[in-house]
């Protein structure tokens, strides 16, 4: 019974490690959440695309990010992004108002799922030099506005995405609408988000020292991250 005890108090010191490279919407996700919650936490870069046969273990896909706990590897950033509020309840960034907290997980999903991952089709040409088919390009368009339309509904503004307090929505919103509307503008000629208040909003949370400590990582990690690709050509 004393080991029992000692050992989850030894659990419960020692830091989550964030793994991933700081180039990454979703690694930004949770270092945001982190910070925001004043959580300790340490940093590994782990870049994706190695040579590393040991990082399937840790995160299967061999996705990033992915976490280091007491207890072992999580993958996907959304369990990972519940697994840090339930372990560091202190400063939450989900409402416990069952209700409220779905909402909170629906904004996140339109963000993620309706938006950036269909903005991400643009990516390759619109940040990397590479073409995408006009065929890809007219269908993620129409999904795009399908997806807008729906956030639209959803996301408040108020000051927050969710309201009037700083949530878990936030952290996706920070790192993801200002791809989707740089991709779009890119590609299309024009910001598909425009109609929304998105851009005084990413530019009020830009002034949160914790999204000023991200974005500095984020850009440092971009160059590092093109540095090295340009010199494998």
């Amino acid at each position: 019974m004393l080991a029992c005890f000692f050992n989850l108090r030894f659990q419960n010191t020692m830091k989550i490690k964030l793994c991933g490279f700081a180039a990454s919407n979703y690694y930004n996700k949770l270092k945001l959440q982190l910070l925001e919650k004043g959580v300790a936490f340490d940093e590994e870069l782990v870049w994706t695309g190695t040579s590393d046969a040991t990082l399937v273990d840790r995160s299967p896909l061999g996705k990033v990010p992915f976490l280091d706990t007491p207890q072992g590897p999580i993958s996907e950033s959304m369990a990972c992004a519940e697994y840090i509020e339930a372990v560091h309840p202190e400063h939450p960034l989900m409402p416990q108002d069952p209700y409220s907290a779905a909402k909170v997980r629906e904004l996140i999903l339109y963000c993620e799922l309706h938006l950036e991952l269909v903005a991400r089709q643009l990516y390759p040409e619109a940040f990397f030099g590479a073409k995408v088919s006009d065929e890809v390009k007219e269908k993620t368009q129409k999904l795009l506005l399908k997806g807008v339309s729906g956030f639209a509904r959803l996301a408040r503004f108020s000051p927050f995405i969710a309201g009037p307090e700083f949530t878990l929505a936030d952290c996706a919103a920070i790192v993801h609408l200002p791809l989707v509307s740089s991709a779009s503008k890119l590609i299309y000629g024009e910001d598909l988000l425009a109609a929304l208040p998105v851009r005084d909003y990413i530019r009020s949370m830009g002034e949160r020292a914790t999204v000023k400590n991200v974005n500095a990582d984020r850009k440092a990690n971009t160059e590092l991250m093109l540095a090295a690709r340009s010199a494998k050509k």
